[in-house]
């Protein structure tokens, strides 16, 4: 019996399956899932309809089955995105959190790293994390330029 919140069988599987660096995308309503992602990633729709379940909530329920030692947001080029804010409190001041701009964002979750992909009904823009797996019981540093 699972003694956290995390319940989905199917995303339980692909968890179970990525490892210590993969990456697991939790996209927005508005990510091209199909085109933009790793074709060899398992693909998790929890996108019943818009804005019944967002980034949010999908993130704070993997918090507590997954380690995160670094995540990265998409930049909107433009104003800051409030999404942002709310990923940065539920991941804590330990976890690096990078902005990179969509293009560049949609490259890296086309990488062979990623290995989960989330699909949400969140209808905010700019709201897609893309989540790196740590280890276990390892708190994650910021690299210090030298």
């Amino acid at each position: 019996m699972l003694t956290y919140d995390l319940i989905h069988p199917p995303l339980l599987a692909a968890l179970a399956s990525a490892g210590h660096g993969s990456r697991i995308l939790i996209a927005d309503g508005h990510f091209p899932c199909s085109t933009h992602t790793n074709p060899a990633a398992a693909m998790i729709h929890l996108n019943l309809r818009p804005g019944l379940l967002n980034v949010d909530d999908v993130l704070v329920t993997l918090l507590d089955a997954v380690p995160v030692e670094h995540a990265t947001v998409m930049g909107s080029g433009g104003p800051p995105v409030t999404a942002h804010d709310g990923y940065r409190v539920a991941l804590g001041a330990h976890v690096p959190f990078e902005q990179v701009e969509r293009f560049a964002f949609y490259d890296l979750a086309r990488t062979p790293d990623t290995a989960v992909v989330i699909a949400t009904g969140d209808q905010r823009q700019y709201a897609n994390l893309l989540l790196t797996v740590g280890v276990a019981g390892v708190t994650p540093r910021k690299e210090h330029s030298s």
